[in-house]
């Protein structure tokens, strides 16, 4: 099958670009600030306690508290550290992350006030590409992080980040062959297009699906997959060193990657958002928390592996599925 890229649509105004941006990343900030919130609720009632519930009403207020304490905590700076690079690396990382979310669509065009809108901020020819792309730049940040603090759990860290992210970035790369092979286009508003005019792609990619799943809660350092930081281990692993809202912003970098993974998903697996009766976004929305609920459900229930065993599950299962995956769909569609 070829490979079709979409031509490039009229652009939108720029101010009308521009404020789209201005929306998506406050409402995404927002998110995960209250995700971190949501997820302590959750963690507290599936271990039998109540979670978050002096600040505010249900405890609504405190992710605000968090962010009073990390600002008004004291910005250390290791002695040994290479200066440059310890304050670079949270930055880019918070960048990369926020950055990926502007090409994931979360509805159709509208039309407001005779402008044509589209339900992304940047509808891009290879979306899916510049999503890996950036992902790419982003373990930069952590393996550099690990390295500048000049210590030895955060260097330890870093090598685990790097060993692991690397390893599975691969099957998580070829999880997703078959969705491009059938929908033809690396445009991710083309993908949820082919699946509007055929099926959502989890069904005959179901097990393209089940390694993207696995691949991306390694790729976002989640549980049981989050050796990178490993507590009994290594303190806090590569952001050992790091404190107040530097240590903030990879917090923020892990929570919006969490983000950005599921409306990968349910962009090229769940038919975007696409849905009948409820408005597009809000569909979007609604397979968002899903995923995002199904993150925090396994970090209650599942026990982190040992290191070989990651490495193992990786180069030796996930990887060699992922390749049949994306050979058989080539070959069905190839043939019929």
């Amino acid at each position: 099958m070829t490979l079709v890229l979409a031509q490039t649509q009229p652009n939108e105004p720029w101010w009308i670009d521009t404020i789209k941006a201005f929306l998506v990343i406050n409402v995404v900030l927002l998110t995960f600030a209250y995700l971190t919130w949501v997820e302590r609720k959750l963690l507290g009632r599936m271990h039998l306690r109540y979670g978050p519930n002096r600040v505010g009403p249900f405890g609504l207020l405190q992710p605000i508290a968090d962010l009073v304490k990390l600002l008004r905590k004291a910005s250390f700076f290791p002695v040994a550290a290479v200066d440059v690079l310890y304050v670079l690396a949270p930055a880019v990382a918070a960048f990369t992350a926020l950055a990926a979310f502007s090409v994931i669509p979360f509805g159709g065009t509208w039309t407001i006030a005779g402008y044509s809108v589209d339900g992304v901020v940047a509808d891009v020819n290879i979306s899916l590409v510049l999503i890996f792309a950036l992902g790419a730049i982003g373990i930069y940040a952590f393996v550099v992080a690990g390295w500048a603090s000049e210590s030895k759990y955060s260097l330890l860290g870093s090598m685990r980040t790097c060993a692991q992210l690397v390893s599975y970035e691969v099957s998580f790369g070829l999880a997703v062959m078959g969705v491009i092979l059938m929908a033809g286009t690396l445009r991710l508003t083309g993908i949820v297009a082919a699946q509007e005019q055929d099926i959502w792609y989890i069904v005959p990619q179901f097990v393209g699906f089940l390694c993207f799943f696995v691949a991306g809660i390694a790729e976002t350092n989640r549980a049981p997959f989050d050796l990178p930081e490993a507590e009994q281990e290594l303190v806090a692993g590569y952001h050992t060193e790091y404190g107040g809202m530097r240590w903030g912003l990879f917090q923020m970098a892990e929570y919006i990657n969490m983000v950005t993974f599921s409306g990968l998903a349910v962009t090229l697996f769940l038919g975007g958002w696409h849905g009948p009766v409820l408005p597009g976004p809000v569909w979007f929305l609604i397979k968002l928390a899903i995923f995002i609920f199904v993150f925090m459900w396994l970090r209650a229930t599942l026990p982190r592996l040992r290191y070989d065993q990651l490495m193992k599950f990786g180069w030796k299962v996930l990887l060699p599925v992922a390749t049949l995956n994306a050979v058989a769909t080539a070959v069905l569609i190839t043939v019929f």
